[in-house]
């Protein structure tokens, strides 16, 4: 599990930092509203954690623009304020629960605790990206009426690409998340991979729908006119 710490108060951020690491939660922290756009950008997280009060932008703004770009991450707003119009403001901007400062680390840790089994509740929803499907129940996968038959590792690539629809996912990423391991630049074992995927998800005359993003990675997306 990865958590994102946005928190220009160097002593909050290391209080935060310190005590999820102990529960054994990958920690990046930002200190502007700038450098959590690009972790949220590059990294996919399980939790944001968010600060209202930033030295380049408000709290508000970012979870606005997170929302923006697609990504459903659940949000934890910190604030010294605790009047009812910036909770309902937070609320309705898109975080999904607020924490009112100062607060003991044991509610912080149980609030992120139950972002996380909330959002694990939906784990076995099934996706769907254009006429591709994929039931995680089942492990059946068909595009349009079409069964697509795939071996484990093929399912978990699939499946991690379109819990991600329209997000670009770096190959470091698919290496964490898929395999389990760090990604060596030498090897192309996840470009392997993904063209296998293409080649029984993308049959002749059916629109793409995995597209390489140069210097990136990959994205799953809808197909439009340009395809």
């Amino acid at each position: 599990m990865r958590i994102l710490v946005v928190e220009d108060e160097a002593k909050v951020a290391e209080f935060i930092r310190s005590g999820l690491t102990s529960e054994q939660f990958a920690v990046d922290v930002a200190p502007t509203a700038a450098r959590a756009i690009e972790h949220v950008r590059s990294t996919i997280y399980d939790v944001l954690i968010l600060d209202i009060m930033l030295p380049d932008a408000d709290g508000f703004l970012i979870c606005r623009r997170v929302r923006a770009l697609g990504i459903t991450t659940p949000i934890l707003m910190l604030s010294a304020r605790s009047l009812v119009e910036d909770r309902v403001h937070g609320l309705e901007t898109g975080a999904d629960d607020y924490l009112t400062k100062p607060f003991e680390y044991a509610e912080l840790s149980a609030r992120v605790r139950a972002l996380i089994r909330r959002r694990e509740q939906h784990v076995l929803t099934p996706l769907q990206v254009a006429d591709l499907t994929l039931d995680p129940v089942t492990r059946l996968v068909k595009r349009g009426d079409r069964r697509v038959d795939l071996t484990n590792k093929e399912f978990a690539l699939l499946e991690y690409l379109m819990r991600h629809a329209g997000q670009v996912v770096t190959r470091p990423m698919m290496a964490e998340q898929v395999w389990d391991f760090t990604w060596d630049r030498l090897t192309n074992v996840i470009d392997v991979f993904i063209n296998h995927l293409r080649r029984k998800i993308e049959h002749p005359g059916e629109p793409r729908l995995v597209h390489a993003v140069r210097g990136a990675g990959y994205v799953i997306r809808e197909p439009n006119a340009a395809d």
